[in-house]
């Protein structure tokens, strides 16, 4: 019995191993947890038009946790959603709320994956219709302020909350989708209200040229943590004594470990500097909307032009530039999604998500929603083929390629075999030949020179759609099987080496 016992144990403990190896990589856990609750309470622009003044409102969030996880220092991901810093349905798009269908699978996906994931509401409010371009410039700068207090309130919210939570808040990733996007990026880089008029792409964007006061005002605003009251003082003033901001959560930092882009774009390229966390981009270089690299911003539905921003070639060139992704940018990735990342870019945290010609206006990809959804129709002139299947696919690319990322961003202690550790060699060096290629069903895979132990075959968005173990042969013959036609990688083992071919499929 007492052999028994200890053979339970071990058996117990290698399980154990096991799950923590494949957490925060892939889906761990199969049940998810959601409740909600409010990190804070703010002051919002939105019926200044109808009321004359700012009006208090409750700042929300949706908790996501893994059901059934015991560990007690998990790392939190502050989520935050897209909508043009205006309520939906009035913003014409899809989306625009913390339970976007999108938002909804992404949180619920990383929370599978053992992360905790807050999705967060934040401030809205502007004038994206101004016949003026400075007074779009104006209420869009302060509304993207408002956001970066927003986002660091909740930061400084769920530090206090840690321990009923159990969290590690020193393992914390901001991971904004859209405007979500504009929020996290501005937050990563903003370090003081000074860089705001001080701006550089061009000089003083964000200054009134009638005036030349800012169009952000500190003493009207609060600073730029939110720890202070902002309080207009202009006698006169239909909101003289109004405020836009009281203090929340006092007494932790606001710092946190990584931001994640999707489609977003930084206020002015100045303002990333020596002091940004880590950075993750992923961007159509397409986008009618946010520039790629340096351009004008574009107001969505009525195309109106707003102000000269940095997209996610611009900020990742830079980012590289002051070797803030060292923790991985100097590793040796051998994943078939870092592979092909490599082909489309040489920036170690910019992954475009390139759309062909008949849909170089798809400008969120991994997005989809209900038919019922009232503004279906707009969502449709950019995202025409729209689905949940094709949504999930960009989800997966987007996790895939983040994922051991954050692993070593965060020293989360994550298995990364099969991603790094192990030599990656070129197909000429490795001396493996495949044929046909393009192939109907058949690949023949011959390697003269290393007997190859197993093949994994991944999809264009990194997922492992067939393992071939045991191999233990210089010659193979790769059967397609059921899988569709289209690319796919695949990645050889050898003894303490690997190399990957790139394969189609066609025909049925």
């Amino acid at each position: 019995m007492k052999k028994n016992f200890l053979l339970l144990c071990f058996l117990l403990c290698a399980t154990s191993l096991a799950v923590a190896q494949k957490r925060y990589l892939e889906k761990t856990f199969d049940q998810v947890s959601v409740s909600s609750g409010i990190y804070g309470y703010n002051y919002t622009v939105l019926l200044v038009p109808q009321t004359g003044h700012s009006r208090l409102q409750p700042l929300v969030y949706d908790l996501y946790q893994p059901t059934g996880d015991t560990e007690t220092a998990r790392p939190l991901i502050l989520y935050f959603h897209t909508g043009n810093f205006l309520p939906f349905p009035q913003n014409g798009g899809p989306s625009g709320t913390r339970s976007d269908s999108t938002i909804v699978e992404m949180c619920t996906r990383l929370a599978k994956m053992g992360y905790v994931v807050a999705s967060c509401d934040y401030r809205l409010g502007w004038n994206p219709l101004a016949p003026k371009i400075e007074d779009r410039i104006n209420t869009l700068i302060n509304a993207a302020y408002r956001g970066v207090q927003d986002a660091r309130t909740a930061i400084r919210y769920f530090k206090l909350e840690a321990e009923s939570i159990s969290l590690d808040t020193s393992k914390i990733i901001l991971f904004g989708q859209g405007t979500g996007g504009y929020v996290t990026l501005n937050t990563a880089t903003l370090d003081k209200y000074s860089e705001i008029p001080n701006t550089t792409s061009p000089p003083g964007k964000f200054i009134n040229p009638d005036n030349g006061f800012p169009y952000v005002l500190e003493s009207f605003n609060g600073n730029i943590d939110g720890t202070s009251w902002g309080i207009l003082n202009f006698p006169g003033h239909p909101q003289d004594g109004d405020t836009l901001n009281r203090p929340n959560n006092l007494g932790p930092s606001s710092d946190f470990q990584l931001q994640v882009n999707i489609g977003g774009a930084l206020g002015d390229i100045s303002w990333l500097d020596e002091n940004t966390p880590p950075m993750i981009s992923f961007q159509s270089p397409t986008d009618p909307f946010a520039p790629y690299n340096t351009g004008v911003l574009i107001v969505p539905q009525v195309n109106l032009p707003v102000v000269e921003v940095q997209g996610a070639l611009a900020i990742q060139q830079k980012v590289d530039e002051l070797g803030l992704n060292a923790a991985f940018a100097d590793k040796d990735f051998l994943d078939p999604l870092s592979n092909f990342q490599e082909s489309l870019t040489g920036y170690s945290g910019l992954y475009p998500l390139n759309r062909p010609d008949s849909l170089k206006y798809d400008s969120s990809p991994w997005d989809f929603w209900a038919a019922s959804n009232p503004n279906n129709a707009a969502g449709l002139q950019t995202n025409p083929n729209m689905s949940k299947e094709k949504a999930i696919a960009f989800m997966d690319t987007i996790i895939n390629f983040m994922a051991p990322r954050a692993c070593l961003v965060l020293n989360l202690g994550c298995d990364l075999t099969g991603y790094l550790n192990i030599k990656k060699i070129n197909v000429a060096e490795s001396g493996v030949e495949f044929y046909p290629n393009p192939a109907s069903n058949l690949v023949n895979i011959q390697s003269p020179n290393k007997e190859i132990k197993g093949i994994v075959v991944f999809d264009a968005a990194g997922r492992a759609v067939k393992t071939f173990g045991n191999i233990n042969s210089r010659t193979y013959t790769l059967n397609r099987g059921d899988l569709p036609v289209g690319v796919y990688y695949a990645q050889l083992r050898f003894e303490k080496e690997v190399t990957t071919i790139r394969i189609s499929f066609q025909g049925k």
